[in-house]
């Protein structure tokens, strides 16, 4: 829990007494901390050293690792310090414990997050006068000297003054001519969601952070999921490289017993349904180096232009650095279409 004090102070109380990293290395853990805010993210050096290195050249033992920079850094960047980008994660503690001091409070939806994303922004768009079309899979992108971008999606053709691809990079990779992204050398980061649905409540809390197993972050989903009785625990396990050929049944059997050792009450309670989500390309794997293959979003087709979380906003694979993306994507977009329309011509001055 964080105080009322400024950061960093504001949780200066919370590490001084977490258990979970032993007392002799808490004041270790707090200079590290410090030396991280220092850190420049925006060097490629910084980037191409892993955030595990860092850690150790700065004295961070494997329980402190595993008992408190793993467990934000896995969640955040879907990926283990060993493989993480040093200026991503120093992004990550640098933005969420030395701004503002409520930068890492940790906020639950109250709603789906259809109904909270999805038909929020349905609404705004038809305001806006924006035509949705659903479902309608793009299978081309064609580009010419004297029109327009041309998609051709399931609806036909369709040609446009701009076009920006919010893909995937490998998606994207296919509607361009090669090597167009520069993001070939992406990787993908796996996530899990692991659901049991149990006869009674066996969690207290709204959620809770368990060490030392395969379940990382569980969440108590029973009032979103409109669950009249019995308690639903959703495990989001990231950077599940190790879990994510296993079959469900296999998970059954290696998942459960974690959630007993970790909410006791659960031994006793009946598992009513257990399912397994997985999203093996959740993410582009955020490992050093990869800030060199992220690009901006402005492409060498004209009229096209990048959006995603995997570009280059500065900010890891979060909904957030998607936000950013389109935003720029839509700048640059407009950008040029201001820069072709000459102020001479008033038909261009009007559009």
């Amino acid at each position: 829990r964080r105080s009322r004090l400024p950061a960093p102070l504001h949780l200066a109380l919370t590490l001084a007494t977490y258990a979970a990293v032993p007392a002799r290395e808490r004041l270790g853990v707090a200079l590290a901390a410090l030396r991280l805010a220092r850190v420049d993210v925006t060097k490629a050096a910084t980037d191409e050293e892993t955030f595990g290195s860092w850690l150790a050249r700065h004295g961070q033992s494997p329980r402190a690792v595993e008992a408190l920079w793993s467990l934000i850094t896995v969640a955040t960047l879907n990926i283990s310090p060993d493989e993480a980008s040093l200026a991503l994660a120093a992004m990550v503690f640098q933005t969420g414990l030395f701004g503002d001091a409520a930068a890492a409070d940790i906020g639950l939806p109250g709603a789906p997050l259809g109904l909270l994303h999805g038909h929020a922004g349905a609404v705004a768009l038809a305001a806006a006068g924006v035509d949705v079309r659903l479902g309608a899979r793009v299978h081309s992108l064609v580009t010419g000297p004297t029109r327009g971008p041309v998609v051709h999606t399931d609806d036909g053709g369709l040609e446009a003054d701009a076009v920006i691809l919010a893909v995937p990079h490998d998606v994207a990779a296919g509607l361009l001519p090669p090597g167009s992204t520069g993001a070939e050398g992406l990787r993908m980061s796996p996530i899990i969601n692991a659901h049991v649905v149990f006869d009674r409540r066996v969690l207290a809390e709204p959620f809770a952070a368990l060490l030392g197993g395969d379940l990382q972050w569980v969440f108590d989903r029973t009032a979103i999921s409109g669950l009249p009785s019995g308690q639903y625990l959703a495990a989001s396990i990231s950077a599940a490289d190790g879990l994510i050929g296993l079959r469900t049944h296999e998970l059954r059997e290696r998942l459960l017993p974690q959630f007993v050792a970790a909410f006791p009450d659960a031994a006793s309670a009946e598992v009513l349904d257990f399912f397994v989500t997985r999203e093996p390309a959740a993410t582009f794997r955020q490992a050093a180096g990869t800030a060199k293959l992220r690009p901006g979003p402005v492409t060498a087709t004209p009229g096209v232009y990048l959006a995603g979380a995997w570009t280059a906003t500065g900010w890891p694979a979060t909904m957030e650095g998607a936000v950013r993306s389109g935003t720029m994507a839509a700048t640059a977009a407009l950008a040029e279409r201001a820069a072709h329309d000459s102020p001479s011509d008033p038909e261009g001055a009007r559009a």
